[in-house]
């Protein structure tokens, strides 16, 4: 039977022309619900005088807020900004339209630290006399969510739901045998005396090494710890029941969490709306005044912006999230100092506050950064305010600052280097690809086929301990401490915020807000002063629409999963991750991921 070969350029046509109509149909989706929002903003969805904000936790909380359309996935990635989130929870209070908060939770995703700063936020809106429900509605109640709604006056959960009360746990992927059957060698390289480095142990190591496992096990200790404890002063309980609760798995759904004291009642929705309605004093449903937290806190942040632009702000604010690397619109050298120039060139500004949330990265990029904070904080005071993570190269660009606060379940230190050297030769021979070398030195072929003789790893040894050393050196100017001392705290090892102000890496425990404060406090400024964020807040279309859907009820995808297996997903994360190495690293030695 003759083959039937279909021609590549209808191939490629009818696919090409496939993807362009399904982008003009999302397009063309988008703008019909843009256009049907004229219809929300009318009188009906305005701020009324009993007014409950209706705050949706779920999906990713960031440092800002964003929301950007995946023309290829047919999706929608979005987060909300944390900074945001705060600031509506501060304006809320102060208005008096809202009456209260009703906290819907979904699959909320955040750091711990985050997770706590919301709560603190939550905390200082109650202080407004003014009522927070919390309602968990989802098949799963993550601890972490759990967390963040014990902050509410009342705590509510759908009666199906499952709430697994266990303690932290965490696991990790070695690859070591993997490797060896791929043929393919990797030679490790760490600063000198940097044990506890260990982001690379699952490339050569079957299991955690005894200072790998010592940290991970005091850091998760200590956050439990700190969960526990916030906890237990809003609900009135007592570490130890919680603790005998989760070593003996007694809390395994919502009854079980009302039976313990944890919840006040399983109830659904409409039961949770009757509650409500009791407390604006309506008799019907459909009197309910809710109106979207997301929108409220994005206009009344983004208002302050634009009058905080046009007025002579005396603290600017910026955001820094994610790994550290040279280009890219994030945590990236040429992105942050950008930023640090336009603060330093801004003559009404006298401090700045830089919002560090980051496990690291390039050396190179974390150096270039570390000089931009050195030379703002020679003219104006640098304030560094550490998020859920500020470790390794997140250290270091924090480390030359005039005051650093962090949280108490920040991550940080990690003050040490490595670098990974593939060697591919041998797993390509096994697919049948043989490489042959020619130079004109020695030592002229620097490939990932070649591998490294004795001396070639010696010298590359010697540049990691030298970027080590430089490492110390930087800490310990910025902290005023000998370069022994912090080796003696360094050698790549994390820690929480609570202990490293013991140990003097941080000055205080404090929010960002905390920073903020501070920062006005030493700029003359009054607390209502005007403070300026950087990167600029602007309109965002795309988060208006996204905020639009969810308060319609419509599903809005998050995040396009490759992997839809846990471990799978995580094992290929690590490795895409692994792909943005280059140079010399400075990176936390470990992914924390709290549920």
């Amino acid at each position: 039977m003759e083959e039937t070969k279909i021609p590549f350029r209808k191939v490629f046509w009818s696919v090409f022309l496939s993807r362009i109509l399904s982008f003009f149909g999302l397009l063309v989706f988008i703008g019909i619900i843009i256009g049907l929002g004229g219809l929300f903003d009318s009188d009906e969805s305005a701020m009324k005088s009993d007014t409950i904000l209706h705050v949706k936790l779920n999906g990713l909380i960031a440092e800002e807020n964003s929301a950007e359309v995946d023309p290829l996935a047919l999706s929608v990635n979005s987060t909300k900004g944390l900074s945001a989130l705060l600031y509506g929870l501060k304006a809320a209070a102060k208005d008096d339209n809202v009456k209260g908060l009703f906290l819907d939770f979904g699959t909320l995703s955040c750091g711990i630290s985050s997770a706590q700063e919301l709560r603190e936020g939550i905390d200082a809106f109650k202080e407004s006399k003014k009522f927070v429900v919390a309602y968990h509605s989802g098949e799963y109640i993550s601890q972490q969510a759990y967390y963040v709604a014990s902050a509410a006056d009342e705590i509510y959960g759908f009666p199906g739901s499952m709430f697994q009360w266990n303690g932290l746990g965490g696991e990790v992927l070695f690859i070591k045998e993997l490797l060896a059957k791929m043929g393919l060698e990797v030679a490790i390289l760490k600063g000198n005396n940097n044990d506890f480095k260990s982001a690379v142990e699952p490339l050569f190591l079957n299991k955690m090494s005894d200072s790998s496992r010592l940290q991970m096990q005091v850091y998760m200790q200590s956050t439990w710890n700190t969960m526990l404890t916030d906890i237990v002063s809003s609900r009135g309980l007592k570490h130890e029941n919680l603790n005998t609760y989760a070593n003996n798995l007694e809390i395994k759904n919502v009854n079980d969490a009302v039976e313990k004291g944890m919840m006040d009642e399983s109830m659904y929705r409409d039961e949770v709306l009757k509650i409500l309605m009791k407390k604006v004093k309506v008799k019907e449903e459909n009197e309910l005044n809710f109106y979207s937290f997301s929108s409220y806190s994005e206009e009344e942040f983004l208002t302050d912006q634009i009058l905080a632009r046009a007025s002579e702000p005396k603290v600017a604010v910026i955001l820094a999230e994610g790994s550290i690397a040279k280009t890219g619109k994030g945590f990236s050298s040429d992105n942050i100092c950008a930023l640090f120039k336009k603060a330093r060139k801004n003559e009404s500004v006298k401090s700045v506050v830089f919002r560090v949330n980051s496990p690291g990265g390039s050396a190179l990029a974390s150096e270039e950064i570390w000089r931009e904070v050195s030379l703002t904080n020679e003219v104006k005071k640098v304030i560094v305010s550490m998020g859920d993570y500020a470790a390794s190269g997140g250290y270091y660009v924090s480390s030359p600052a005039h005051k650093i606060f962090a949280d108490q379940t920040t991550l940080t230190g990690s003050i040490g280097v490595f670098g990974v050297l593939p060697y591919t030769k041998e797993m390509l021979g096994k697919i049948g690809v043989e490489v042959d070398e020619i130079g004109t030195h020695d030592h002229a072929v620097a490939s990932t086929n070649h591998k490294l003789s004795d001396f070639e790893f010696e010298i590359a040894q010697q540049e990691v301990n030298k970027i080590y050393q430089q490492f110390l050196l930087r800490v310990a100017n910025g902290r005023g401490m000998s370069k022994e001392k912090v080796d003696a705290i360094a050698r790549g090892r994390v820690w929480t915020g609570s202990d490293a102000v013991k140990i003097g890496l941080v000055d205080t425990i404090g929010s960002l807000q905390a920073a903020i404060s501070y920062a006005q406090s030493i700029s003359n400024s009054n607390e209502d002063g005007s403070i300026v964020y950087y990167p600029e807040v602007e309109k965002k279309p795309f988060a208006d629409l996204i905020s639009l859907l969810e308060e319609e009820g419509m599903n809005v995808k998050a995040k396009q999963n490759i992997l839809n297996h846990p471990i799978l997903e995580s094992l290929y994360e690590n490795i895409e991750s692994a792909q943005e190495w280059e140079g010399m690293v400075m990176r936390l030695p470990f992914q924390i991921d709290i549920k």
